[in-house]
């Protein structure tokens, strides 16, 4: 009897991870590589300035986190319903869109960039130049930032996970190597920092637009009319809001908490928080890396009702963000000196605040990891009301009732303690809020997550090894599960066909998952392979199906995708045509 291994699965995990990983820490590792340089080259007092700013950045990792990460999971979740033209149209409105509006992000910014760094210095109006210099260089690269950005995520939907890794990592080496000419040889100052990153900007898109003369690409830019273009963007906003909003509470926030650690502790509270706000960077690099990875599979799978398979990636992804995050916790608890000496800290005012806000702040990492998870998770299966609620309450909310409640009371250390307190009670929430919605499906979902789970005794997975001889043996096998089916002998006979074809059409296939549910109209079998690119149901001159023919007459309908980088066929059987 056949079993579901999970190793097509795992391999298209690991394949997706460590080249989203690597992304996530190019970008994570060489800002807060960055943000070093900066200290050492300039002073750690620059800092400040930089957090000041810090708001105008989320709002951008606002704008292409809504569009980018929500049209790039409507692509996938058309690509899953055979839906082409669908998949293109979101692609072309997203990545269209997202470069128009970094162009007037860059346009506003220049011709209201003393408004709005008032606006951002209004605790601590002395800072007013530094910001100004910084924050000119920065706007002009908006709209390289929104276009790498957003077209990275659509490439890694795409199969293609290696490229945006490469185009980020060259972003952020040119990043920093800009910095040590800005800022140590031509003396730029502050400018040069913001500078730098932009020049990163520019360099990442030009070498991320390789991906328009790839052969393997799927998709492809579409003319649409004006009203199908605001109707898909309004469906991409709605989509992609509950993840992206974190962003968007993330600029609210910076802005009350910038403004109450300037009254209650001044420009070394400042300094502190600029260090623990890039110290999550290193965080990050792990929780983006792995709820990327995640999403454009769990959508995928979650539309196929294939409930097992999103169960494996979920459990797969907590192991992974709960040990960096526990990690990184106890590193930082025990031994802050090192972030101090990294950071060049060594004004006797600014250490004993930073070394206090440090060991505080790192206590909120595990809390942080199991949201940020849950928020991109909720967003994949398309709940996207538990995703708002929690970027509401953790992003926002909490974090401005509780520092405001407990700086009041404790002063400056109850800015520190109210993250660990915000991530402890939205858990709860969570918690709540995931037996309620359980109870109300009458157990149609579980768990903490409110997974579904496939019926055991109707839904029958099976992997097996790529020969022909495992391929025969299971579609006997599966014949057997649906003895007591009309289409059990037709079934078998169309299980057999594609495997043998699939096998015959690759030089080597290391595993093959069938996923065979038998509804009481019909029957329907899945098959996922990693094997070459084909269409069971298009004559191909290099790639010939056999018996196409055949396939045909036994199946009611044939639909095929390629996504994920797999070959996805769903046959399905009707029970009253045999």
């Amino acid at each position: 009897m056949y079993e579901r291994n999970y190793d097509l699965l795992k391999s298209k995990f690991g394949e997706f991870f460590l080249p989203t990983l690597f992304t996530s820490m190019a970008g994570n590792i060489c800002l807060f590589v960055d943000s070093l340089i900066v200290s050492f080259l300039i002073g750690s007092s620059n800092l400040s300035a930089i957090q000041l700013v810090a708001p105008v950045i989320t709002f951008v990792n606002l704008i292409y986190w809504m569009i980018g990460l929500g049209g790039s999971v409507l692509c996938s979740v058309s690509k899953a319903e055979f839906n082409d033209d669908k998949s293109n149209s979101y692609f072309s409105v997203s990545i269209i869109s997202l470069l128009a509006i970094g162009i007037l992000i860059t346009i506003v910014g220049l011709l209201f960039s003393g408004s709005i760094v008032q606006f951002l210095c209004s605790s601590q109006p002395e800072l007013n130049p530094l910001v100004s210099q910084y924050f000119v260089m920065i706007i002009l690269g908006m709209p390289f930032l929104c276009y790498m950005m957003s077209l990275s995520y659509f490439i890694r939907a795409d199969g293609i996970p290696n490229l945006p890794f490469r185009a980020i990592l060259l972003a952020n080496i040119v990043n920093i190597c800009c910095d040590v000419l800005y800022m140590g040889v031509f003396k730029i100052g502050l400018g040069g920092a913001a500078l730098a990153t932009t020049t990163g900007y520019a360099v990442g898109s030009i070498f991320i637009s390789y991906y328009f003369f790839k052969s393997e690409r799927t998709l492809q830019f579409i003319r649409l009319k004006l009203n199908s273009i605001f109707a898909y963007l309004k469906e991409i906003i709605t989509s992609g809001f509950s993840s992206a909003s974190t962003q968007l509470y993330l600029t609210l926030k910076l802005f009350v908490l910038n403004s109450l650690i300037g009254i209650y502790i001044g420009k070394s509270g400042l300094v502190a928080f600029g260090i623990c706000y890039n110290s999550l960077f290193i965080l990050y690099m792990f929780l983006i890396g792995t709820a990327q990875t995640m999403s454009p599979i769990v959508s995928v799978y979650f539309k196929e009702e294939d409930y097992s398979g999103v169960n494996f990636i979920l459990k797969r992804s907590l192991k992974i963000v709960l040990a960096s995050s526990l990690i990184l916790s106890a590193l930082f608890i025990v031994y802050p000196q090192s972030l101090l000496m990294l950071y060049s800290v060594k004004n006797p005012a600014d250490v004993p605040v930073v070394l206090n806000a440090l060991r505080i702040f790192a206590v909120s990492y595990v809390g942080t990891a199991i949201t940020f998870l849950y928020t991109f998770y909720a967003q994949a299966i398309q709940e996207n009301t538990i995703s708002t609620l929690i970027s509401l309450l953790e992003g926002f909310i909490l974090p401005v009732a509780l520092s405001f409640g407990l700086s009041a009371v404790l002063g400056g250390d109850g800015i520190w303690i109210s993250f660990a307190i915000v991530e402890a009670i939205t858990i709860l929430f969570i918690f709540a809020y995931s037996r309620y919605y359980n109870k109300k499906s009458n157990g149609e979902y579980k768990g903490f997550f409110i997974n579904r789970i496939n019926d055991s005794e109707n839904v029958f997975e099976h992997t097996i090894n790529g020969n022909i001889e495992d391929a025969v043996s299971l579609a006997r096998d599966v014949q057997n599960y649906l003895k007591d089916s009309k289409s059990s002998a037709i079934v078998a006979l169309a299980i057999e066909e594609m495997l043998v074809n699939i096998i015959n059409t690759n030089e080597k296939i290391d595993f093959i998952d069938v996923i065979v549910r038998n509804n009481e109209e019909n029957v329907l079998v899945s098959i996922k392979d990693s094997g070459v690119e084909f269409n069971p149901i298009v004559e191909n001159d290099d790639l010939k199906f056999d018996n196409i023919g055949m396939l045909n007459k036994v199946a009611s309908k044939i639909d095929y995708s390629r996504v994920l980088g797999l070959n996805s066929t769903v046959i399905t059987i009707d029970e009253n045509n045999h």
